[in-house]
């Protein structure tokens, strides 16, 4: 009789336990510490409320879905969403009789209806936990990011019958008809000010995307005058594992690890344990306890085939759909799929043709780089790529006895030109690209403004379109996706040459929380001037010939990828 009186979110926090719930081991250290607490928590003056549990997930039932399938339908919380309501509510302090924990973290995979829930606790926090004045933030790094739980939060309201009677939403705030002092506002950086906030609940969306503790710190600072204030964060993970937010991570694994003791701090994360196997589908729901209800197995198995095939969208699997932190930096090219676009091919049937180029140039010491890019034609369905190198003599015995790199045995065979002496003679250069300006119809020429003036002016004054392209995101992304389709495509033709292959190799990519990518030349270890160049190159073929990249991609079935 006694296990049938248990809440959905005790049974939970019960078959995590007993293993009837697969879960990782962070799910289960946060149903264990839960437990040993209801045991040993009076000793440290802490006690549980199942009634102040319990109602803070009946405030869900007046809440209402905004969109998709279940709109107008009542939030039923799913089991182990009320364990986390009912642990972050239930918890109180016996000697000021207020809330345990100040501040929570969670982490899981997208899609698993985290929004819909901080969107409630928002609101549970501004109208019905029993604060006067109460004033409740969203916060992200942009204002428009925080707008979305907060719109999240208006749309639900708005759409139950008994809530729309007691608040107002505004264009910038949500707040009680009869306290207007009790709001509910979103925040970013770029607001307009976060002084003199006095702070009763602030949840901070998708933290991994927050460089610094900048706006926790405002947020937290303005805590000071409220007995029951609760910080949220609440993520997907992320790239960058120097990060606030990675540190908010590595504080709550220790919590719950029992490394740190903290009465105060309330955490779970929901992810893969270490040596899972990311592709077996029955390890899926550690990261995805929605998988089946708001998460959708075929998607997943179209997400994870595509991460199969490119190396960016498998590092966007690990963290977004499983919930896995990565390095920041990844490399870009998977070896099998460059091979696969190998082969010579006859470069006299370029003559005439259209192309675009890139050029990279090296400080003096090192190798420069020129590649053209030749897009595809009624008679060749391939973008086909001409690359020209060239490297100081002097550098090329010193990298190839230094580093065993064969600089020296490409030079001998063609595939670099060694130029006499320690430093690259820009005259080579210029010789080259006006032989590739009569032998081809060269378009562009796209280049990095850096140390490049006296070849810009020479290219200019030959009367050649020149265009700078910077080498951050804004600039690089779109190609370098380009380029990832092209080779998963077979669309490319890159002829073999070796100096471009060992460059391909190297090519780290750095990308940022939005998905952009960029060239990585400090963490790539080596050279990848040669790849630099090409996607400038390709950035200005695809720009003046989008119709080429849309037949590739009809022709070889990866319009989705």
């Amino acid at each position: 009789m006694a296990r049938s009186r248990k809440s959905p979110a005790e049974r939970y926090i019960d078959n995590v336990i007993r293993g009837k719930v697969t879960a990782c081991r962070w799910v289960r250290l946060f149903c264990e510490r839960h437990k040993r607490d209801l045991k040993t928590g009076r000793k440290r003056g802490i006690y549980f409320d199942r009634d102040a549990a319990q109602h803070a997930i009946d405030f869900y039932q007046f809440l209402r879905h905004s969109k998709g399938k279940w709109a107008g339908k009542t939030i039923d919380l799913e089991p182990w969403q009320q364990a986390i309501v009912w642990v972050l509510f239930g918890w109180q302090r016996r000697k000021t009789k207020t809330r345990r924990f100040r501040s929570g973290y969670v982490e899981i995979a997208r899609k698993n209806g985290k929004t819909t829930m901080a969107s409630g606790l928002a609101l549970y926090m501004m109208l019905a936990d029993g604060e006067a004045g109460a004033e409740v933030y969203s916060a992200a790094t942009k204002r428009d990011q925080a707008k979305l739980a907060w719109d999240e939060a208006g749309r639900m309201a708005k759409a139950s019958p008994y809530l729309r009677q007691h608040i107002t939403v505004h264009k910038d705030k949500i707040f009680l008809k009869w306290d207007q002092a009790s709001k509910y506002v979103p925040l970013g950086r770029d607001s307009d000010t976060m002084d003199g906030l006095n702070v009763h609940c602030a949840i901070v969306d998708e933290l991994h995307a927050h460089r610094t503790s900048e706006i926790w710190d405002v947020l937290e600072t303005g805590t000071g005058a409220r007995t029951q204030a609760l910080m949220f964060g609440i993520t997907t993970a992320g790239f960058n594992q120097s990060s606030f937010c990675y540190e908010r991570r590595k504080y709550t694994s220790q919590v719950l690890d029992g490394v740190i003791e903290d009465d105060s701090h309330f955490g779970i994360i929901f992810t893969l344990d270490e040596g899972d196997d990311e592709w077996d589908e029955t390890n899926w729901i550690k990261a995805n306890p929605n998988l089946g209800i708001s998460v959708d197995l075929d998607d997943l198995r179209e997400q994870a085939r595509k991460a199969k095939e490119l190396p960016s969208a498998l590092t966007s699997f690990l963290t977004k759909r499983l919930n896995i932190w990565t390095r920041a930096a990844e490399h870009f090219i998977h070896p099998d799929k460059w091979r696969a676009c190998g082969g010579a091919f006859d470069v006299a049937a370029l003559d005439g043709r259209t192309c675009y180029a890139g050029l990279d140039l090296s400080n003096t010491l090192d190798i420069t780089a020129f590649v053209l890019v030749f897009p595809p034609t009624e008679d060749d369905p391939f973008f086909r790529v001409l690359p020209r190198f060239w490297v100081p003599e002097t550098a090329m015995h010193e990298r190839s006895r230094r580093d065993q790199v064969p600089y020296d045995a490409w030079c001998r065979d063609g595939w670099i030109t060694a130029i006499p002496g320690d430093v690259i003679d820009y005259e080579w250069i210029y010789r080259q690209i006006d032989e590739d300006a009569q032998r081809y119809d060269l378009q562009e020429i796209g280049f990095d403004r850096w140390g490049a003036a006296a070849i810009y002016l020479w290219m200019a004054n030959r009367g050649m379109t020149v265009v700078q392209i910077g080498q951050g995101y804004a600039s690089m992304s779109a190609p370098m996706k380009e380029l990832e389709k092209l080779i998963v495509s077979r669309g490319l033709a890159h002829g073999d040459n070796p100096v471009l292959t060992w460059m391909a190799y190297n090519m780290v990519a750095m990308r940022d929380a939005a998905g952009n990518v960029k060239p990585d030349k400090k963490n790539s270890g080596e050279k990848i001037d040669g790849l630099v160049a090409m996607i400038m190159g390709l950035a200005r073929a695809t720009l003046h010939d989008p119709d080429a990249l849309r037949s590739v991609y009809d022709q070889r079935d990866v319009r989705e990828l």
